[in-house]
């Protein structure tokens, strides 16, 4: 055992205790305290036992037991907790210290805290740490930002611990300042609301549309997960749909049909509607989640509402292919949605966000860790100012590729009752945004008409306002052109 340690944790949840005995198996001393001291005792002298791990009774011993600069990493609670905690270790540290918020926090609150420690000489990280228990344990992906000064301190032990791909690369690296670290994770996780729904929607099609078995699923998705979908999550639904209860029953058929939610869906929807950027896929995914909520409400008009009974004679083996190609190209949308929404609010922000190399953190550990994520850093090393991934080359053809069968699913779905709503609003966003020419002509003749808030014409420069009055009632006087 060494006298002190290389970094501090407070927090011994699952998360927190996996992250310390990551650190430790990379030959890094940790100290370790949790508010219920209990269980700093149950940790130590348990799954610790041996370790260079130090167990401290106070956020003082804690702090007494750190090399400087002294790192602490918080794994508590988003939200006031952090802020609680914060307050609690600051009497300890000294100037050149660095506070580090690993939990799912807003990426606002990121941004506030590292003013605040900055101002009073210390540092502060907001990192998003994703992977879950296995990750955690061993090899999460890791996304820090906050302020610069703090990067060379802790680059080594969170780069150390962090999944590894090609290479060896790991999957860490500096996001940027203040808050971009928890706005990318926020941003990992509401792409990750829009994959599972996707993939649920899918399912839905398979199980009621088709008729098919979990068994029969469970081969579907075995089968995808060897080609352009193979992702952690794809494999970890083929592993649900083979999973058998007690009774020899698919375990899944037996699970109540209501999603929770942590709330870092709902904040990439709303970060989307403060920027003006359209979000439709991880909206509706957030959406879904509750509607699925409303359980007791859904069961009541199930008896009163009803829609077509479901039915298919066509050639299953092509449908189920041609629900592959769907899958795959509202998954791209949903990805190109994501990355326009970190490059809006990056630019508001002043973040320079390296979109390749998030796509690289991304590529292992995490959630939605995939093969997919590797033609998306390709995309971005092609093409640094890349607007939107439709436009690059590779996933362009693999859109217009699915178009026609991605048009076959959702008709069918449609035609048949299935509720899919984030594949349907992904060909939505595909045709809106591929179109030169949308009806918002009109939806502005209707704001100027009721509210004399002025138009722009086909025929006159960018930037020139116009008014009519259209009933010969008004007057000639238009309202301020501004846009939310």
């Amino acid at each position: 055992m060494t006298n002190q340690a290389d970094i501090g944790l407070v927090g011994l949840a699952v998360m927190g205790e996996n992250l310390v005995l990551n650190m430790e198996s990379h030959g890094y001393t940790v100290a370790v305290y949790n508010r219920t001291v209990e269980k700093v005792e149950t940790f130590v002298t348990g799954r610790a036992k041996g370790k260079n791990i130090i167990g401290a009774s106070s956020i003082e011993e804690l702090v007494k037991n750190l090399k400087r600069p002294r790192k602490v990493m918080l794994m508590v609670k988003a939200g006031k907790p952090v802020d609680d905690f914060i307050e609690q270790v600051l009497p300890y540290l000294e100037k050149g210290d660095i506070i580090i918020d690993g939990g799912n926090s807003h990426f606002p609150d990121s941004v506030r805290r590292t003013k605040y420690l900055e101002e009073k000489g210390m540092l502060f990280i907001g990192t998003g740490v994703s992977g879950g228990e296995e990750g955690a344990l061993k090899g999460p992906s890791i996304m820090p930002g906050g302020s610069v000064a703090a990067w060379e301190h802790v680059k080594p032990i969170f780069q150390a611990i962090s999944a590894k791909v090609e290479n060896n690369t790991p999957c860490c690296d500096w996001v940027g300042q203040d808050g971009a670290g928890h706005f990318v994770k926020m941003v990992h996780n509401g792409i990750e609301y829009g994959d599972m729904q996707l993939i649920t929607e899918a399912y839905q099609i398979m199980k009621d549309m088709l008729g098919m078995s979990a068994d029969e699923m469970h081969e579907v998705f075995k089968d995808w997960n060897t080609g352009e979908l193979d992702s952690y999550l794809i494999e970890i639904t083929r592993d649900i749909l083979a999973f058998k209860d007690e009774d020899g029953a698919p375990l899944v058929d037996k699970i109540l049909d209501t999603a929770g939610q942590k709330g870092t869906g709902k904040w990439t929807a709303v970060a989307s509607l403060d920027v003006g950027v359209p979000l439709t896929l991880i909206g509706e995914a957030v959406y879904a989640r509750c509607l699925s909520a409303q359980k007791d409400d859904r069961v009541e008009a199930s008896k009163v509402l009803s829609g077509p009974t479901p039915k298919f004679d066509g050639d299953k083996k092509a449908f189920v292919n041609d629900l592959m190609k769907a899958l795959y190209a509202s998954k791209i949308v949903s990805y190109a949605q994501g990355y326009v929404l970190m490059n809006h609010t990056a630019k508001e922000f002043g973040w320079d966000l390296n979109y390749g190399g998030i796509a690289l953190m991304w590529r292992g550990g995490c959630i939605i860790r995939s093969a997919f994520l590797s033609k998306i850093k390709e995309a971005f090393d092609n093409n640094p100012k890349l607007t939107n991934l439709l436009l690059d080359p590779f996933f362009k053809d693999k859109v217009m590729e699915s178009q026609d069968a991605w048009r076959r699913v959702i008709a069918a779905a449609v035609t048949n009752g299935i509720w899919i709503p984030a594949l349907s609003t992904a060909l939505n966003y595909f045709d809106g945004f591929r179109n030169e020419r949308l009806p918002a002509n009109l939806l502005q003749a209707q704001r100027d008409y009721f509210g004399a808030h002025t138009y722009e014409r086909t025929d006159k420069p960018r930037g020139e306002f116009f008014h009519t009055n259209w009933t010969g009632r008004g007057g000639d006087t238009a309202s301020t052109t501004y846009t939310v």
